[in-house]
């Protein structure tokens, strides 16, 4: 399985890339919504991994280009603030495979979410 980390805390995506790529996963990671969406297109990834809160472009904004190609991408939304994106978050959940992971969380419960998608 092929999976995109897009967050702006550069450590963060690394660290979920690490543990990713331990559990056999292929994994790149972006600093923000328009970088990801490049490597989306680049990578076609099955999964996509991405921070809601970003500069440039937000997940939900960079989903939306990404749902263009493929509208059934696996995705998890995390965030540490999810209240303003919520009614935005729920709509998602309705249509597309879409998780949510509130931050911080542990990367055994992240990991585990990812191999049961």
């Amino acid at each position: 399985m092929k999976a995109l980390v897009v967050d702006d805390n550069e450590a963060l995506a690394q660290v979920i890339q690490g543990a990713l790529e331990d559990n056999g996963l292929e994994v790149i990671s972006a600093k923000d919504g328009l970088d990801g969406y490049d490597a989306y297109v680049r990578f076609e990834p099955d999964l996509v991994i991405t921070d809601i809160h970003m500069p440039r472009a937000s997940g939900l904004e960079m989903m939306e280009h990404i749902r263009a190609h493929n509208p059934m991408v696996k995705t998890i939304y995390m965030s540490g603030d999810m209240a303003e994106f919520w009614a935005a978050l729920e709509r998602e959940k309705r249509q597309y495979p879409v998780s949510i992971l509130k931050k911080p969380f542990s990367m055994i419960s992240l990991t585990n979410l990812v191999l049961d998608t």
